[in-house]
């Protein structure tokens, strides 16, 4: 056998011996080449975003963002404050329009009544028959309470009845003419009316004692 054959196996067998592998060193280094050149990877842009954001967010004052946010804060409720007030202000417009109207509305029913009384003063000037002028003043009346009536005007029933302070004022009280009159309403000086079922004046009432 030629002397460098058999010294080629014995640096095999040394390898061996001492553990090592050619084929398992190169893939060794193969490894490590393809890790070193995937950290040498460089970021895209969104990592490259994210990391601006991030030292930004670190580096900004925290008495500057208070600043920012107490800033903001007061814009929205100055913005809050004046619809608010230009709310209140039409609504309170609305309001007095609304009343207005309303006013107006039963005056110009309330003016053809005026108008016959306006002629029923000429006809007390001119005219002798008393009759025929209380007729017309009865007329008058009936037109003028229909008027008021299809407003959701009604009159107050307290004669006879128990007197209530939430519909009555006494402004005397008389010994009642029998036993089941006390504390009832035997006479009423003034009569009391409603308005769409509400009280818009107490009747003024005498009450048996």
């Amino acid at each position: 056998m030629p002397k460098n054959t058999e010294n080629n196996i014995d640096q095999d067998n040394e390898n061996q011996i001492n553990g090592e592998n050619p084929t398992q060193n190169t893939d060794n280094s193969a490894n490590e080449e393809s890790f070193s050149a995937s950290n040498s990877v460089p970021l895209d842009n969104a990592g490259e975003e994210i990391l601006d954001d991030v030292r930004a967010i670190l580096e900004k004052d925290p008495l500057e963002t208070a600043k920012q946010e107490v800033a903001e804060l007061k814009d929205k409720y100055l913005r809050l404050y004046a619809d608010f007030e230009n709310f209140r202000r039409r609504t309170s417009k609305e309001k007095l329009e609304l009343l207005s109207n309303a006013s107006a509305d039963v005056i110009k029913l309330i003016l053809p009544v005026v108008d016959d009384f306006e002629r029923a003063k000429v006809s007390f000037d001119s005219s002798v028959d008393t009759v025929a002028l209380k007729e017309g003043v009865d007329l008058i009346y009936t037109k003028l309470y229909k008027t008021l009536e299809s407003k959701g005007l009604k009159p107050m029933e307290s004669k006879g009845a128990a007197f209530d302070v939430e519909l009555h004022e006494s402004i005397a009280q008389f010994p009642a003419p029998s036993e089941d009159l006390k504390g009832k309403v035997i006479d009423e000086i003034e009569k009391g009316y409603y308005l769409n079922d509400k009280v818009i004046r107490y009747a003024k009432v005498i009450v048996g004692a």
